[in-house]
């Protein structure tokens, strides 16, 4: 895949998730805003997971960490850039090691990702 292909197939959902990282919590609105841009992609709530843990909580966390992010907003091309970049490595090794670390990169917006995966479930009609 390229990166193209991988603005072309996910950039509007780690836009429209991006929010999580903020240093606000995310309103009704913006959680509307989410899950409406996640119903245009056939995920189950499973692939949503992985695609949290693997393909954005790397990127997004060390935003969290640096002290000279912004946190008010993030400049989307920069950060599609930084995600695009980190997605084109995630094979082999790499993207083992993400998935055994997941656990530490999501914790500070893990309450936030159940909040909008119970809204998603909601929205589908599925048990919570």
């Amino acid at each position: 895949m390229n990166a193209q292909q991988l603005v072309d197939e996910r950039g509007d959902l780690w836009l429209a998730l991006a929010p999580l990282w903020l240093d606000r919590e995310p309103s009704e609105r913006d959680y509307a805003r989410m899950v409406e841009v996640i119903e245009r992609y056939d995920m189950t709530l499973n692939e949503l997971e992985w695609m949290f843990r693997l393909e954005m909580a790397p990127v997004m966390s060390r935003h969290q960490l640096s002290i000279a992010s912004e946190w008010r907003q993030f400049d989307d091309y920069k950060l599609m850039k930084q995600l695009v970049s980190h997605n084109l490595r995630l094979k082999g090794w790499r993207r083992k090691s993400w998935a055994l670390f997941s656990g530490l990169t999501t914790m500070m917006v893990r309450h936030r990702w159940n909040a909008l995966m119970n809204r998603v479930a909601v929205s589908r009609g599925e048990k919570v």
